[in-house]
């Protein structure tokens, strides 16, 4: 009699963003990473957090950009992101077997490979939420 074989246990990929504004380059890095496992958990930074990063305050509120980014087909779950030196304990609580990012922060998060596979994707070309913004305000 054989030894039943278990199914293997689903890939979990986890990435960041801010999201503020959201444009095709933010649902093309989420696209391309839900690709890349089963289960996609997405960490939407705090308002505070984004103010500390950006020195500014987001267009949209942090719950209405977790809203949006979980309303996404391809997002499984989503979590506030309240500081960028979480990184790890985020990865570890949702059990992430690939951290996903924009390759404009490549390199910058390789300490965590002891623990997941770290995957820097090409951004959208001629896309940032900055200069949609600066195009916005000069449009007034």
């Amino acid at each position: 009699m054989s030894e039943p074989t278990s199914a293997p246990s689903p890939r979990t990929v986890i990435t960041f963003g801010t999201f503020d504004v959201f444009h095709v380059g933010h649902l093309k890095v989420i696209q391309r990473a839900s690709e890349l496992g089963d289960r996609l958990v997405v960490g939407v930074s705090a308002d505070a957090l984004n103010l500390r990063k950006k020195g500014r305050e987001p267009v949209f509120s942090e719950a209405e950009r977790m809203a949006i980014v979980g309303a996404l087909k391809p997002v499984d779950a989503v979590f506030l992101e309240e500081s960028l030196e979480q990184k790890r304990d985020y990865i570890l609580e949702h059990g992430a077997d690939v951290l996903v990012m924009g390759d404009d922060w490549a390199g910058r998060f390789d300490e965590f490979r002891d623990v997941c596979e770290v995957v820097y994707l090409p951004r959208t070309p001629a896309i940032s939420t900055t200069a949609l913004i600066e195009k916005i305000s000069g449009a007034s």
